[in-house]
C-alpha cells in the first residue's frame, strides 16, 4: 500500500502548489480561529478549486457546530473531515450521517492511557490520527511541533488506516514511519519558517524524505 502524505494548515496558493507539485497526497485546510493556520471561507474556496482533482482535500475543524462544518464543506468541498477536537463517537456518528463524508479522528497520545478511546473511535471512524499530546495550557490541539513516544503505537493492531502526526520533520520521518508502521504521515509545523507561514523548500524536503522510505521498504 503506497505511503500517504499530507502536508496540512496550508493557507496561500503558492505554498499550496509546492505541496500538489511536490506530490502531497492529501492537503489539509484548517477551520479553527486560534489556529495561525485558520483560513476563512473565500480562502479555502480559492484553495479548493486550486486542489481540485490534484490531491485529497482535508477540512479540519475543532469542536466545531455543524453551521461551521457546513460553511467550510461549502466553500472547500472536502473529500473527508478531519476532527481534531474533543469530539465524541456520537458526535462523530452524526456528523457522518449530516454531511456524508468520511472522517479523520485525531487522538492526541502522551501515554498509553490516552489509547483507550480508539476502540470507539475506530468503529465510526475512517481513518485515525495519532497526534502528540498538547501541553496542559496549550490554547490549541495541534500544530505545536512536538513529537510524542512512538513506540506507543509499537504492535498496534488497527484494522482501518492510521496516520501519525506531531513533531514530524524531513529527519525524523523514517523513524517514526519504521517504529509506528503508520500508513500515512500529516505534517504541517515542521514544514514551517515562522507559526502559520509554509515553506515550500521544506515542503519539497519533508515529501521526498517519506517517498525515500517508502523506497527502501520496497527494494
Amino acid at each position: 500500500m503506497s505511503l500517504i502524505v499530507k502536508i496540512c494548515g496550508l493557507s496561500t496558493p503558492a505554498t499550496l502548489d509546492a505541496a500538489l507539485a511536490a506530490g502531497a497526497d492529501m492537503v489539509g485546510f484548517v477551520f479553527f480561529p486560534a489556529s495561525p493556520r485558520h483560513v476563512d471561507l473565500d480562502t479555502a474556496r480559492v484553495l479548493g478549486k486550486q486542489a481540485k482533482g490534484r490531491a485529497v482535500k482535508v477540512a479540519l475543524s475543532v469542536d466545531a457546530d455543524d453551521a461551521l462544518l457546513a460553511n467550510s464543506i461549502d466553500a472547500l468541498q472536502p473529500q473527508i473531515l478531519q476532527l481534531h477536537g474533543g469530539e465524541s463517537v456520537a458526535r462523530i456518528r452524526d456528523i457522518k450521517h449530516k454531511f456524508g463524508l468520511p472522517v479523520m479522528k485525531a487522538i492526541a497520545v502522551g501515554s498509553k492511557a490516552d489509547l483507550a478511546t480508539l476502540p470507539g473511535y475506530a468503529a465510526i471512524c475512517d481513518r485515525i490520527l495519532f497526534d502528540a499530546k498538547p501541553p496542559k495550557d496549550a490554547t490549541r490541539p495541534g500544530g505545536l511541533g512536538e513529537p510524542f513516544d512512538w513506540r506507543l503505537l509499537e504492535g498496534l493492531d488497527l484494522a482501518l488506516p492510521f496516520m501519525v502526526s506531531g513533531g514530524l520533520d524531513a529527519g525524523n520521518v523514517a523513524e517514526a514511519l519504521r517504529v509506528t508502521g503508520a500508513g500515512g504521515v500529516d505534517i504541517s509545523s515542521g514544514v514551517e519558517s515562522a507559526p502559520g507561514i509554509k515553506d515550500p523548500e521544506m515542503i519539497r524536503d519533508f515529501i521526498r524524505a517519506a517517498r525515500a522510505t517508502q523506497e527502501l521498504t520496497a527494494s
